[in-house]
């Protein structure tokens, strides 16, 4: 059975979907201002990954992953850019979901934007000033009172009274507030800024209650998981199931959060120089490389991305691109997937996602698949094949025609050219050939059924 580390009891669970054999999880989406980051990147991957291991197991799976196109950093974007919040929203937007694809990210089910929830958000505000638990402050907002609700604080297993204490740059700064926790619902409308019409004043939403809206009105209540990144825990994942179950609602059953990247060995911050964009990185390796190196850190552990750890997931997909080259074709849609295997890699997903588990399975297999093939056994390599590229589809990260760099047809070209050159017997072309080659940092393999290529660099 599945299990995994839910952040509101802090401890495994065993997961059963509120409906059998269907899986609702809402995955907090970027605030579209700049291009995306690696964080950006690995929270995405996360829920990818559990949303593509999830349907492969069989459950029928709505991921919502928003969009929020209304910020403060919006608004400060297009002032400096002297353009509007909606063109700077739509083009960041475009930007992220062009970037993820590369990625290889599948589209969620559904992509809502804040925008066109905010008649929803008015009526959820509405709700919890009736009940009390929020309150109104003329010219200023309409803002959650932390006080009105007892359980504020167990997302994070920490009480008000310590998070009132150490929440320092996590809580707004307002001098309107009763308390330094309470946090904004609807904002006033300042001159020049985006507004919308509501009970109190023209203003708009607080960044809080646009994914409670977005998130229960596509989901429903009590819908299965609510995910994003660890830095959201606190507070806009308190803030939001503060705000759903205060106004009458059950909220999210379980919790996931990814844990955040570091450069070099420091946590990434502009701050601190070492700021890399997804684009810097897919426009200088194969996307899958960046997939296997998300992949082999577990989503609950800090990943660390530097030259080394890149260089080496780049060696690991021109494994898996050597050995699609090798064994493609070998007859593997007849042979079926290793149930033994399968078996190993299900277990390993099972616990907590444990990816780095999965992903050694899947290079096991490559290993036991060339072995199958050096002793003949054409069947088993066959079966070796099917489980490969099985496996590998769960994890975004199948086999292809060599990797980055688009130069792979002129490659298999002059791979092509050597093999006649030696079926020829003109060996000083052939290693005239294997030296270019060689210069370019590819090394070929002769085996019985041809010769094959990988990059060394």
């Amino acid at each position: 059975m599945l299990r995994f580390t839910d952040t509101l009891s802090g401890r495994v669970v065993e997961f059963e979907p509120a409906v059998a054999g269907r899986v609702s999880i809402y995955a907090c989406g970027p605030t579209v201002y700049d291009v995306p980051h690696l964080g950006h990147a690995r929270t995405a991957l996360t829920y990818d990954v559990v949303a593509r291991y999830l349907r492969w197991r069989g459950y029928e799976v709505t991921l919502v992953a928003n969009v929020t196109d209304i910020d403060d950093k919006i608004i400060a974007r297009a002032h400096a850019e002297g353009t509007t919040e909606a063109d700077v929203a739509r083009r960041y937007e475009d930007v992220y979901i062009a970037e993820m694809r590369r990625l290889g990210i599948a589209d969620p089910d559904h992509r809502p934007h804040a925008t066109d929830y905010v008649d929803e958000m008015i009526a959820f505000v509405e709700k919890l000033v009736d009940a009390g638990a929020a309150y109104v402050i003329e010219d200023a907002g309409v803002y959650f009172d932390v006080s009105a609700y007892p359980d504020y604080g167990l997302l994070v297993h920490r009480s008000a009274d310590d998070l009132r204490e150490g929440a320092g740059a996590r809580v707004d700064v307002d001098e309107h507030k009763n308390n330094p926790l309470d946090f904004a619902l609807w904002k006033a409308a300042k001159p020049g800024e985006p507004a919308w019409d509501s009970p109190w004043m023209p203003g708009r939403p607080g960044w809080h209650i646009e994914c409670v809206a977005m998130s229960l009105g596509l989901l429903g209540d009590g819908f299965d998981i609510h995910g994003g990144g660890s830095d959201l825990v606190f507070p806009h994942h308190e803030n939001e199931r503060a705000e759903s179950e205060a106004a009458g609602h059950s909220f999210a059953r379980h919790w996931l959060h990814s844990a955040m990247v570091n450069i070099e060995g420091e946590k990434m911050a502009k701050s601190a120089g070492n700021f890399v964009t997804l684009g810097d990185v897919l426009d200088t390796h194969d996307p899958r490389a960046l997939r296997v190196a998300m992949l082999q850190t577990h989503y609950r552990s800090t990943m660390e991305i530097s030259e080394a750890v890149m260089a080496s997931a780049t060696a690991a997909v021109e494994r898996l691109d050597a050995f699609e080259r090798r064994l493609g074709g070998l007859s593997a849609g007849a042979a079926g997937a290793d149930d033994e295997v399968t078996a190993r890699f299900t277990a390993a997903m099972d616990e907590d996602f444990a990816t780095p588990a999965a992903l050694a399975i899947v290079f096991e297999t490559v290993r036991a698949g060339h072995s199958a093939l050096d002793s003949e056994d054409r069947d088993a390599a066959a079966t070796a094949l099917a489980t490969v590229r099985e496996l590998s589809g769960v994890l975004g990260i199948e086999g292809g025609s060599g990797g980055a760099g688009g130069d792979e047809e002129e490659i298999e070209e002059l791979v092509a050219a050597r093999q006649k050159a030696r079926v020829e017997r003109d060996f000083a072309e052939a290693d005239r050939i294997r030296d270019e080659l060689h210069t370019r940092g590819i090394e070929v393999e002769d085996t019985p059924d041809g010769s094959v290529w990988h990059r060394t660099g």
